[in-house]
């Protein structure tokens, strides 16, 4: 086949790595409109169940990924003059450009061709240009994808915004574990996230309800000066070290607000979307990366062998089918994150022990409709009944062996 990808993200680089490996004979191009090595993002985070995904598809890919990846274990958060700090799953940092280095450079040693600085075009024709000769297009172009958007009413394109304010930043600072920082200003509550990706800079994500940003005038500020208020307010946690922002030419900052994109169908004729075209998932959960990847594994199974026009749209029909079941619990644990911080007053007058359990708590659809207080009361005697559970199944066989022992030796006796 002729495959044409237009998108040179993560979810693009690695479809084409997979079906590069499926048929060398493919003819593959990913089109990128930004210059090689120009990405912005920082750093990415992952799970283990990601590497085991990506060695599946490609042990070559995740044995690069896995040397290149720094590595915590911890959740840490600052709330009233307080540190709190929980043991959790492991979890892996790498930073998007050595991420996405890795993936072309995978992809050029399986004879991918890639060719940056590539706009799709834009109007009515979008893609026409490039599907012209291609059996498969790929739209891997993102949330605001230029080959969906002139046939959003045939994809059934809708994008709800998200109320708080929020902008990726880096630091110097090396957090030893995921981080999270909330501070109660004049104007409301303003919090970040931040987690390592090298072993010399950590992703910073600062969020914050509309009024609060409004009030502090971060709306108003260029990068420079907003990087200097959230340095004075996050001191703690930066430890002494600086922001590091995009640094563009007319100083605007990059606050945006989260669109949450869904589409009632993912192909039309040889069209199909991929990664952010199809759907996005909220920041706060951390799972974007390993969504769009997963996608590119579904997609390029469903494919398998597949060239005629029949048997794309089975494939495509395929691929969308489980893939929307697959995204369903990650989905409703984004939607009910999301809404946990723009709740966040309801759970900021909890001591800082039961806040941080409650925001290990935030995918709970329950959570929203029960008091904070009794929601943690019910879910600490859980916990204490499951940790009884736990102990009575690992005591009950040891104490029948020593029982049935002893009576044994009675007998013999």
């Amino acid at each position: 086949m002729k495959v044409t990808c237009v998108g040179g993200g993560p979810a693009g680089l690695y479809l084409s790595v997979l079906l590069k490996q499926q048929d060398p004979s493919h003819e593959i191009t990913v089109y990128e409109r930004n210059p090689a090595g120009s990405t912005y993002g920082w750093g990415v985070t992952y799970w283990a169940s990601l590497l085991d995904v990506l060695h599946r598809g490609d042990p070559e890919t995740a044995r690069q990924i896995l040397q290149h990846s720094v590595r915590w274990s911890d959740g840490l958060a600052h709330l009233h003059g307080t540190t709190v700090r929980h043991r959790g799953d492991e979890g892996f940092g790498i930073g998007r450009r050595r991420l996405l280095g890795i993936l072309a450079g995978r992809a050029e040693s399986l004879g991918v061709r890639l060719e940056f600085g590539q706009e799709a075009g834009a109007g009515e024709d979008a893609g026409e240009e490039l599907l012209d000769g291609a059996d498969l297009l790929v739209a891997a172009d993102g949330v605001g994808s230029a080959l969906r958007r002139p046939h959003e009413a045939h994809f059934g394109s809708a994008t709800v915004l998200g109320r708080n304010k929020y902008i990726w930043l880096g630091t110097t600072k090396v957090f030893d574990a995921f981080t999270f920082a909330f501070v109660e200003s004049e104007h409301g509550w303003i919090w970040c996230y931040g987690y390592k990706f090298s072993e010399e800079q950590s992703t910073f994500v600062v969020e914050c309800a509309p009024e609060t940003w409004s009030g502090l005038g971060l709306d108003r500020a260029g990068e420079s000066e907003g990087l200097v208020l959230l340095e004075k307010l996050f001191a703690e946690p930066l430890d002494g070290h600086p922001l590091i922002g995009r640094a563009q030419p007319d100083d605007r900052a990059q606050w945006l607000n989260f669109r949450t994109l869904t589409n009632r169908t993912w192909h039309r004729g040889r069209l199909v979307l991929l990664g952010d075209a199809a759907h996005t998932t909220h920041y706060s959960i951390g799972a974007g990366t390993t969504l769009a990847l997963e996608d590119a594994v579904g997609l390029a199974t469903a494919l398998g062998g597949a060239t005629t026009r029949d048997q794309l749209t089975a494939a495509f029909t395929r691929y969308e089918r489980e893939r929307r079941s697959a995204l369903l619990p990650t989905q409703s644990a984004a939607r009910h994150s999301a809404r946990w911080y723009e709740d966040l007053p309801r759970y900021t007058q909890l001591p800082p022990e039961q806040m941080f359990a409650l925001l290990g708590q935030r995918h709970s659809p329950l959570l929203p409709y029960l008091p904070p207080r009794l929601y943690y009361r019910l879910d600490h005697a859980v916990e204490q009944l499951e940790s009884l559970r736990r102990a009575k199944r690992w005591l009950g066989p040891r104490v029948a062996r020593a029982l049935h022992g002893g009576r044994a030796r009675s007998g013999r006796s």
